[in-house]
């Protein structure tokens, strides 16, 4: 699992849905939650949370250009490819943060990665959960 500290920087509210920012060494990422039947009084503007996704949930692109509708997006370096048969870990540095990629070896081969590079990674605001 893939964690990354921030602050929350503001909360939309549309019935029980939430799309919140959060400020990560001022980068901006965005989760989209559901409230439940329990309160969250922790999520409040100005309050630290930890940003919680999977690694098969890190999608990767190299020379991205134009618009694109995933908000999270994340300019990294790539640190190791571990590969597999089908499966290949990418391990990538944001920041001060250590991001893992869980990509097909084939994708991987496609984007011709190799350590050193400068990617994008990418993750949709729904597949972002927060903790306190």
């Amino acid at each position: 699992m893939n964690k990354i500290s921030g602050i929350i920087a503001n909360i939309q509210h549309s019935g029980a849905i939430l799309l919140v920012d959060i400020d990560v060494a001022g980068h901006s990422f965005s989760a989209l939650l559901v409230e439940s039947a329990t309160s969250m009084d922790w999520l409040q503007k100005g309050n630290p949370v930890t940003l919680v996704f999977k690694e098969t949930e890190v999608s990767l692109a190299k020379n991205l250009s134009g618009k694109i509708s995933l908000r999270n997006r994340m300019l990294c370096k790539v640190k190791r490819i571990d590969r597999g048969e089908l499966l290949s870990n990418v391990l990538l540095h944001f920041h001060e943060h250590s991001i893992t990629s869980a990509i097909t070896t084939r994708a991987v081969n496609l984007l011709q990665l190799e350590v050193g590079d400068e990617i994008e990674a990418l993750i949709k605001s729904n597949e972002v959960s927060l903790m306190r």
